[in-house]
């Protein structure tokens, strides 16, 4: 028996088409939207962040002339802005949400300030100190600050470094009861070190903590920033210290002896 066709009138295409799950579903779209735009908006903000501190650090490791101190302060006042631009969108579930976006950007300015606090105090800023230099209530998480702190051992070595080649001695603080020549930027290296190394993350294995994996990288290269300060300071007591001023320590000498004693092997 064939089949009977009808053709649907506009009534009908009405009713076909008006479904009680359409609402529903505009609603997903326009939460999804959202939350695409909302994380873009923290990724762009994570970005600039980093690139501010990246500047701020690279003028923290020599001495700061007033205007270069001025703009300084200007770079840190357009990072509070940009926090604070992204603030609203961090409360709540959101600030965990959205913690891959932001934490970037929370590291490079957690070894911005932590380096220019080194330089002005000889001492590690706490998290209660970088938490309250961070506005509008976005926080910084502990695997941040960690992981800032082990990206200002870089700067350390560096700022160490140069400063060898200048001046042919580590720099110092100020002397203290029973150091009178003030605690030198090795010991404190070393310091960063040892407890860097006694870290335990073992209780760091929610898919939300960052710490676990990233500290293996870190680790790696933060004890190469440390060996690098040792052999030079090695081998300017080693080998004298009649250098002519600008010398720069060779930081792959020790690497070439240990190939050339593998070839000759």
């Amino acid at each position: 028996m064939a089949g009977t066709k009808h053709d649907l009138d506009d009534k009908d295409m009405e009713e076909a088409t008006i479904s009680p799950f359409m609402s529903m579903f505009e609603q997903f779209r326009n939460e999804l939207d959202e939350h695409q735009d909302r994380r873009e908006r923290i990724i762009k903000v994570s970005r600039d962040i980093t690139a501010l501190s990246k500047k701020i650090v690279r003028q923290l490791g020599s001495p700061i002339p007033p205007p270069i101190a001025k703009e300084i302060k200007t770079r840190y006042d357009s990072i509070k802005d940009f926090f604070t631009s992204i603030a609203p969108d961090l409360q709540g579930s959101n600030g965990w949400r959205y913690q891959k976006q932001i934490s970037g950007g929370c590291q490079e300015y957690v070894e911005a300030i932590s380096f220019q606090h080194y330089l002005e105090t000889q001492t590690l800023i706490t998290h209660q100190e970088a938490q309250g230099l961070i506005p509008g209530g976005i926080e910084l998480t502990v695997d941040d600050y960690v992981l800032g702190l082990f990206d200002l051992t870089g700067e350390l070595m560096r700022f160490g470094i140069t400063s060898m080649a200048a001046n042919a001695a580590l720099p110092r603080g100020a002397a203290t009861e029973g150091n009178d020549e003030g605690r030198d930027i090795l010991v404190d290296l070393r310091s960063l070190r040892t407890n860097f190394e006694s870290l335990d993350t073992s209780s760091s294995s929610s898919d939300w903590s960052y710490l676990k994996k990233d500290i293996e990288k870190k680790i790696e290269v933060m004890k190469q920033s440390v060996e690098k300060v040792e052999n030079a300071v090695y081998g300017m007591i080693i080998r004298g210290r009649e250098r002519p001023k600008g010398w720069v320590p060779d930081l792959n000498e020790r690497q070439e002896r240990s190939r050339e004693a593998v070839e000759s092997y």
